[in-house]
């Protein structure tokens, strides 16, 4: 193990401080964990009374990690849990659910009532255009309240609905289509992004002629250009409008599947992740309860995308079901200036955001005068998933965002369905880098290649050793595909594919994707350790390292680094001597390419898998319609370029 990943996992706890500590919350997480020692389904039985059920389950858990199910023979309905029983409430009826902000600046709140009588009009619309409980709808929609209105209606009559992501070209929204096999789709006739309009409808368009299951097209008509439907599209505000009642609420048995999300799909075609009714409502109440710890008057910006499953857990789904008020913003948060974040927060009264790290790091990029201006005394959390969360940036939003706030980050797969190892909020101290401890009800290891337990501090394969409701039931119409890809290599556990340590305290370091592992002249080691140490140094706002191939050594680190100031051709030599002094020579970088900027997802993801693409070929090789910014590439592109003349 390099020496700094053992500094970084040897470090000491940060303690929380009284300010943010909850009594209330260390108090609840004491009963959980110790529910979890006595047995997991003790503990999940417990969150299951948190919900109201339409007939209670007979069974808390049957069977094993590649065939289970949770809450056996229960009947229960997400919309009912995350909606109607606020809206029914006195005490929450007019409490805001949901505070969106589009990029424009336009503003739309809705009450838990409101958006109970939005809901079960819309799903009375699909019901009329003949979705059936099973059916599947897609919802290709940028961050808006239909998409609320539009998940929450198809749990509400049983049907199945997938997400597609608002920034997928043509064929990738056509693949996802076809695999998914939509009765209907529901879209916006563009979106707003960095003051300019993505068209939604015009790729649906053409994406949908190849796919023959969509009958009828629901269109949110969000720039109120009036776009001229065509045939087969109806208006969404007219078919609400004109629906009478409420549809009925389907009695879903908790295992039925209640919506489906592709993975990338950057290797072979996407799989579509399916995940459950029951299962998939107890754990993202359970994550959101723990990893936010909401309070009565709570504000809670999810800034992620709704086409990333962060969204549908901590916001649509596990925020509602804690009769959170939510806020959701649009566009990007630089748009039309850097202060767009603060703005947000300040204009919305936020107190918790959830956000992907790179969203912490653009915050650092902008510097702290912002930080001056604008100082959040409401903003008591900050919470990242998504993403490597390196310590540096850590320590800045936790000594300098809003005054200093707790930082907590957590980890989660597609697949996992929700977060499931993080300090818990108002209760944990935390490690700056790590992903804290399992939170109750989940269970995992570190493995060999051979999937022998190897001791705390050492390096090796992240699996999962018990189910827990949230973690995926299949894959869609490819149940072998399902078996082979997670259970296959180390059979009785769940694979993650991405390797950790778990230190003496306990808390998980995740270290990357197996496949980010690299063999430098026969040793081997993630290329998150040395991306750490770039980070590490003052000047390097952003960077990422991959493996490219190499002649003499089969594979060599290679870095991106976007520096803020400072002489490049010295930062350049600065990281280069830091990554041997701490790693040794076998890790030195092979190439240093400056760039202005890297490639990310709309949620803020670093492409690292297009940053191989063009240091290797000159250009990228996979797919690219989920970059947020084509001129990223470019830029690297040019980098690689200058760099190899």
């Amino acid at each position: 193990m390099s020496d700094n990943l053992h500094d970084l996992i040897s470090s000491p706890l940060i303690p929380l401080s009284r300010k943010w500590r909850s009594p209330t919350y260390q108090s609840e997480a004491t009963g959980a964990r110790a529910l979890h020692d006595e047995s997991p389904e003790q503990y999940w039985a417990w969150v299951a009374e948190q919900f109201r059920w339409i007939r209670r389950y007979d069974t808390v858990v049957e069977g094993e990690l590649s065939d289970f199910r949770y809450f056996v023979g229960g009947r229960i309905n997400i919309a009912d849990n995350c909606v109607d029983r606020w809206a029914e409430n006195p005490a929450t009826r007019d409490k805001y659910a949901v505070i969106w902000e589009g990029e424009p600046g336009d503003v739309r709140k809705l009450t838990y009532a409101q958006l109970a009588d939005e809901v079960g009009r819309l799903a009375a619309g699909l019901t009329e255009l003949g979705v059936e409980r099973g059916d599947v709808v897609a919802v290709y929609l940028p961050n808006t309240v239909e998409a609320f209105t539009t998940i929450h209606a198809c749990n509400r009559i049983g049907a199945i609905y997938t997400l597609l992501f608002a920034g997928f070209s043509e064929e990738a929204t056509r693949s996802r289509l076809e695999q998914a096999e939509p009765k209907v789709v529901v879209v916006a006739d563009a979106g707003y992004r960095r003051s300019k309009l993505v068209p939604l409808l015009d790729t649906l368009r053409r994406a949908r002629t190849s796919v023959p299951s969509v009958h009828r097209t629901i269109v949110v008509d969000r720039t109120g250009r009036g776009v001229a439907l065509e045939q087969g599209e109806v208006d969404y505000r007219e078919l609400v409008a004109r629906q009478p009642e409420p549809a009925p609420m389907a009695e879903m048995e908790a295992n039925d599947p209640a919506f489906l999300i592709f993975t990338s799909g950057t290797e072979s075609k996407p799989k579509g992740i399916v995940h459950s009714v029951g299962g998939f409502l107890a754990g993202t109440w359970a994550n959101v309860h723990w990893q936010v710890g909401p309070e009565t008057d709570d504000v809670y910006w999810v800034a992620a995308d709704v086409g990333w499953l962060t969204f549908p857990i901590q916001a649509v789904v596990g925020g509602l079901a804690n009769g959170m008020t939510i806020v959701c913003y649009e566009g990007a948060l630089d748009t039309p200036t850097p202060e767009r974040f603060y703005e947000i927060c300040h204009n919305h009264c936020v107190t918790k955001v959830l956000a992907a790290p790179t969203v912490l790091r653009m915050l650092r990029e902008f510097g702290d005068e912002l930080t001056v201006r604008h100082p959040l005394p409401e903003l008591n959390l900050v919470t990242t998933q998504g993403e490597l969360l390196d310590s540096a940036t850590f320590t800045w939003a936790n000594t300098v965002l809003a005054g200093g706030v707790p930082v907590v980050n957590a980890y989660g797969q597609t697949e996992t369905g929700s977060t499931w190892t993080y300090p818990i909020c108002g209760v944990d101290d935390m490690k700056a880098g790590s992903v804290g401890i399992p939170a109750p009800g989940h269970a995992c290891l570190v493995v060999d290649d051979d999937g022998t337990p190897v001791p705390p501090g050492s390096k090796g394969n992240l699996v999962l050793s018990h189910p827990f409701p949230t973690l995926a039931r299949t894959v869609w119409k490819d149940h072998e595909r399902f078996l082979g890809t997670y259970f296959s290599r180390f059979p009785g556990y769940f694979a993650t594919n991405d390797e950790a340590v778990i230190d003496h305290h306990g808390h998980v370091w995740i270290l990357g994707r197996s496949d980010d592992v690299i063999n430098i002249a026969a040793h081997r080691i993630s290329t998150m350790e040395i991306e750490e140490i770039v980070n590490s140094h003052p000047h390097v706002i952003e960077a990422a390292v991959v493996g490219i191939p190499d002649s003499a050594k089969g594979t060599v680190p290679a870095a991106f680094v976007v520096i803020k100031d400072g002489d490049p051709e010295r930062v350049v030599d600065e990281v280069r001597v830091a990554v041997t002094d701490h790693l040794g020579k076998y890790a030195a970088l092979g190439h240093i390419y400056v760039t202005a900027t890297v490639p990310k997802t709309r949620t803020g993801k670093l492409m690292r898998r297009l940053l191989r693409d063009v240091a290797t070929y000159g250009e990228p090789r996979g797919d690219t319609s989920s970059v947020e910014d084509h001129s990223a590439i470019a830029a690297v592109a040019q980098a690689v370029a200058a760099a190899n003349t």
